[in-house]
């Protein structure tokens, strides 16, 4: 995993964090965190569609049957012509270490070829001509040269599985670690649209394995970088006076920021100040101290759908990828788009 924010805009671990050092995550048996929605008929699908059904007329198929891309390589400046299933080894490796449990592993396998379906079927290449790219601005994370036997592998045992949430290719969102509770699309993402059906607040399932940096988090930011941020996303400020929390959502993430008493949108402001140094919006402690803006919180990422470190915890504990991936989501189904 090499990334963290935002996996429409897609996102995920950075290297340093996968060392496996000791960590102080989120409690497994704590009451207070609610349970995953889905119940008896999750993944029942309204539309009647199935997966297949979905795949864009446009695409052309190789003699097995899968899907073909035109990827834009953006080190190498061209569109590189490929099917899904040998485009997606480069992705995992980009999103995910090589070396954890193998049902980790497929997990994000299956979210990776749900992302690039759905990217297709409702989205354009900011490339003319690619039907997808590698630039991590706009799909997901690529490092071909970090392809193993082990990511190989986890490809291969989910060909063509995808998630269905009622007919449709979900949005396949993912983020490091949720700080103990994940976060619906609205609160943690800043959503504008409805929020779908098929994400949850539900518990991270990350355990002590996770790094500290992972599960805990401090940072100190000058008035100006804060000013210049708020700046950013549409809000103009002279000087900084005050900061606090505003509103917080269902997962206990900060919604909204009080700078100067003016609102700002917490998700929108961690992007814009740097989402590698305010790792989340679960904050803890948020202040001025000696002329600086003090933040601590709790997670790493946006919150919503699978927390890799639970991910990796959940496989580390006998789960399948299926189980794991149905945990983050609710309503969905794993559904063969090809063979």
């Amino acid at each position: 995993m090499k990334r963290y924010g935002l996996n429409l805009i897609a996102c995920a671990l950075l290297l340093p964090l996968l060392a496996g050092c000791a960590a102080h995550g989120a409690e497994p048996d704590e009451p207070a965190l609610p349970q995953p929605e889905n119940t008896p008929g999750m993944g029942e699908n309204a539309s009647g569609k199935s997966a297949a059904d979905l795949i864009p007329a446009r695409l052309a198929h190789n003699e097995s049957g899968v899907p073909m891309l035109k990827v834009y390589v953006k080190d190498d400046e061209k569109i590189e012509e490929m099917s899904v299933e040998d485009y997606l080894p480069a992705v995992l490796a980009g999103e995910m270490a090589g070396d954890w449990p193998l049902e980790a592993l497929k997990a994000q396998a299956i979210l990776a070829r749900t992302f690039v379906m759905q990217f297709v079927t409702q989205k354009t290449s900011r490339y003319a001509g690619a039907d997808i790219s590698t630039d991590i601005e706009e799909a997901q994370a690529y490092d071909a040269s970090g392809v193993n036997a082990r990511i190989r592998e986890a490809v291969r045992a989910t060909r063509g599985q995808v998630l269905n949430a009622g007919g449709e290719f979900p949005y396949a969102w993912f983020h490091a670690h949720s700080g103990g509770l994940t976060a619906r699309a609205k609160e943690g993402l800043d959503y504008e649209k409805d929020e779908p059906g098929y994400t949850q607040c539900v518990r991270g399932m990350e355990d002590d394995d996770a790094p500290e940096e992972a599960a805990h988090w401090s940072a100190r930011f000058t008035p100006e970088e804060v000013l210049a941020a708020a700046k950013d996303v549409g809000v103009l400020l002279s000087e900084l006076t005050s900061v606090a929390v505003g509103q917080r959502g269902e997962s206990g993430r900060a919604t909204t920021l009080l700078l100067s008493g003016k609102e700002v949108s917490a998700p929108a402001l961690r992007i814009a100040i740097g989402s590698t140094r305010m790792r989340s919006c679960l904050l803890e402690s948020l202040r001025m101290e000696d002329g600086e803006v003090v933040m601590e919180g709790k997670g790493y990422g946006h919150g919503v759908g699978m927390s890799q470190w639970g991910a990796y915890a959940m496989a580390r504990r006998g789960s399948t990828a299926e189980e794991i991936v149905t945990h983050y989501f609710r309503g969905v189904s794993l559904d063969q788009a090809w063979d």
